[in-house]
């Protein structure tokens, strides 16, 4: 295996901080609206001074600003409406609508009391893992090379099927990520992430400039910046995208690097050793955050050596969380740093999108209904699938360890749970785990008892009193900041 990784890195090209000390605390997810509270709502019209209403423009006329909507939105996401439907799109509301608005909205058109009942929520059927909803409407599909060879970037290989996905936009993953209230502090800057999955579209504008070569282990000399399923792409666009117009949603660590390792051929099937392969290359090439695909298979003995391997060294590897009985690996040496963290896929009513084993969800992600970036001229589509809620974690990753380069995968691991947002019961909940990922929170706040390796430690070189001036200049520039930070996720809760 060394040696087939070793011929790989040939063909690797590997595009390549601030500590930031704060206070403070998070605010949980809240739960819906009780459907018996009095609450104060607004029933949605077909059209307001003939305009189509949307949560912008109900959030100026009730609360002054525009701004507000994300918080109309997370009062109502998830919630059962009278039609059976539920808000997933901001810019799409159907009459008849009851929307909980919050505590100080005021106009006319706002009523107080309790909210009139619908039907009732029905659950989410699990979808199949990497999957999405099939369109409404055939998705307009690259142009297929005429060779056997690899295609071109950005073009689609013959026998190569696209994964199904909808033409429809939801932005409600978006929307609950908030990840622009952590781009002050961090944007991914220097941090390379590895997609170890379809490989990557390197020709979208959306990725420009943010993707390596890569490599292409089911060929042992290919490259990765090429994509024939489009799932690899989609990952990388929620970690990394660049927001194009007001069609691509920004992912969450915009400045981060994608190094694409595709391990699925134009088949769509795995095999363990490619995959224990993707693992080896992508440590080997740098990547400090490994995002593992759903064609990876946990269970298999040469994928659990391989992340071994991984995890000796100081790589943060994102996985989604098994769905079948699995015994996960362990560090080999014992002073790694190296972690593995387990994700599970929720839709915007915090339903799971597969079965999980019981107690192997760490954190919980956006993985239903999610937009991204389909590969060649698709544009933004719709996904479903495990695979998502690790791409926004891996995200979130980035954002971590680029804002704090001393901390060790391990403490980055921690830092993404304890900042969490929690959902269920008590966290850890023996479902959601730590609960729902809280990207800003994970750069801004604190962790209590963590200890960022080497600070606070005599080096020789006299630099722990000036570390700590630092430290301290940055804590009161960045209290501000914080302030306001908390007060958004306060309200988004």
């Amino acid at each position: 295996m060394l040696a087939n990784v070793g011929r790989l890195l040939a063909g690797v090209a590997v595009a390549c901080c601030l500590v930031v000390a704060m206070a403070g605390t998070s605010a949980a997810q809240k739960a819906p609206p009780d459907p018996q509270a009095y609450v104060k709502y607004y029933v949605v019209a077909a059209a307001y001074q003939e305009q189509p209403e949307t949560l912008a423009a109900i959030a100026i006329r009730f609360l002054g600003s525009g701004e507000r909507s994300a918080e109309i939105y997370n009062l109502n996401a998830g919630r059962v409406q009278p039609d059976g439907a539920s808000l997933t799109d901001p810019s799409r509301l159907n009459r008849g609508w009851y929307l909980v608005l919050p505590w100080d909205a005021a106009g006319e058109g706002v009523k107080y009391g309790q909210i009139p009942s619908g039907p009732k929520p029905t659950t989410r059927a699990p979808a199949p893992t990497g999957t999405a909803k099939p369109p409404a409407s055939p998705s307009p599909s690259p142009s297929a090379s005429p060779s056997g060879s690899p295609s071109p970037t950005g073009t689609k290989a013959p026998g190569c099927t696209a994964v199904a996905a909808s033409s429809s936009r939801s932005d409600w993953a978006q929307l609950r990520m908030a990840a622009d209230g952590a781009w002050d502090l961090s944007r991914g800057n220097g941090v390379m992430v590895a997609v170890v999955d379809s490989g990557v579209d390197g020709d979208l504008e959306q990725l420009n400039g943010r993707i390596a070569v890569g490599a292409d282990v089911t060929v042992g000399n290919g490259r990765g910046d090429t994509d024939c399923h489009g799932t690899g792409t989609a990952m990388a666009s929620i970690i990394a995208a660049n927001a194009s117009g007001e069609r691509t949603p920004a992912g969450l660590a915009p400045d981060a690097t994608i190094l694409p390792v595709r391990m699925v051929g134009a088949s769509g099937k795995s095999r363990a050793t490619d995959a224990a392969n993707a693992i080896e290359v992508a440590v080997s090439a740098g990547a400090s955050v490994v995002a593992l695909g759903s064609h990876v298979d946990l269970s298999a003995p040469a994928v659990v050596t391989s992340l071994t391997t991984a995890l000796n060294h100081d790589v943060l590897v994102v996985a989604g969380a098994p769905s079948k009985p699995v015994t996960l690996p362990s560090p080999g040496e014992p002073d790694a740093t190296g972690a593995l963290l387990l994700v599970g896929g929720v839709g915007a009513d915090n339903q799971f999108v597969e079965e999980y084993q019981p107690t192997t969800v760490e954190v919980v992600a956006p993985g239903a209904d999610v937009t991204s970036v389909g590969q060649g001229d698709a544009g933004p589509l719709s996904y479903t699938g495990t695979r998502f809620a690790v791409a926004f974690a891996a995200g979130q990753a980035a954002l971590v360890r680029a804002a704090y380069p001393e901390l060790n995968a391990v403490q980055v691991e921690q830092r993404i749970q304890d900042t969490a947002d929690a959902l269920g019961g008590d966290a850890p909940d023996e479902r959601y785990g730590a609960g729902m990922i809280n990207p800003a929170a994970s750069v801004a706040r604190p962790v209590e008892d963590e200890r960022p390796v080497g600070v606070g430690t005599d080096n020789g070189g006299g630099g722990g009193g000036m570390g700590a001036l630092v430290l301290l200049g940055l804590a009161l520039i960045g209290g501000g900041a914080f302030l306001t930070l908390q007060l958004r996720r306060r309200a988004l809760g």
